[in-house]
């Protein structure tokens, strides 16, 4: 089952993670999971310039290794960026020393004042919350789009997002291989949708 809203129950239960940022201006937060790489960052970072909106990339720290210019653009236009590991670890499956290291490595790559961080999968542990919470703001989500899911098909995936969509959302999207298909199709056009709307983006 897609769950493409966090349950307001999971949000209130776990207030100690930022979910939404509470406004009462029509402000939206997109967020790109897994960058940078070459085949879709730059595609993301020209739709994103058209429409004049701003986002949030968390950043795997290898793959900022691999591709240091794409991570610099990000940065040269404005958008923020926070830490998603080194390798992309899942903290549930992950010994707490092995995923602070990891943790550590990705901001060697990162500007010195970066202090957002996402979980890959959203799976951490107590103890590792509690082992780097400080300096960090750990940022999770209200809206998740499934873009990297190859069976839902694109004009559902928008669907489902403009429809989740409120006044705070942050929403996750994934700039990766395995999300090309539908995130090509579904970023314009939400762009799009929500401008028209009247609503912003801005970087978290």
């Amino acid at each position: 089952m897609r769950f493409f809203y966090t349950p307001r129950w999971l949000q209130a239960l776990q207030p100690q993670y930022t979910w939404r940022v509470k406004n009462t201006s029509k402000k939206l937060f997109l967020t790109f999971d897994d960058g940078p790489i070459a085949e879709i960052t730059p595609f993301v970072l020209d739709t994103l310039a058209r429409f004049g909106a701003k986002a949030t990339f968390f950043c795997v720290g290898d793959n900022i290794r691999k591709h240091p210019a794409i991570f610099q653009t990000i940065l040269e236009q404005g958008h923020s960026v926070g830490n998603h590991t080194q390798h992309h670890l899942d903290g549930w499956r992950t010994e707490n020393d092995l995923y602070i290291e990891n943790i550590q490595a990705c901001a060697t790559y990162l500007p010195a004042d970066c202090k957002l961080f996402r979980p890959p999968y959203g799976k951490i542990k107590s103890s590792q919350f509690k082992a780097m919470r400080q300096p960090y703001k750990i940022i999770m989500w209200d809206v998740l789009t499934y873009d990297f899911d190859a069976k839902l098909r694109p004009e559902t995936c928008l669907q489902k997002t403009k429809k989740h969509t409120r006044e705070g959302s942050i929403i996750v999207f994934h700039d990766s291989l395995k999300a090309a298909q539908n995130l090509q199709y579904v970023l314009p056009r939400y762009l799009e949708w929500a401008i028209n709307a009247g609503f912003t983006f801005e970087a978290l």
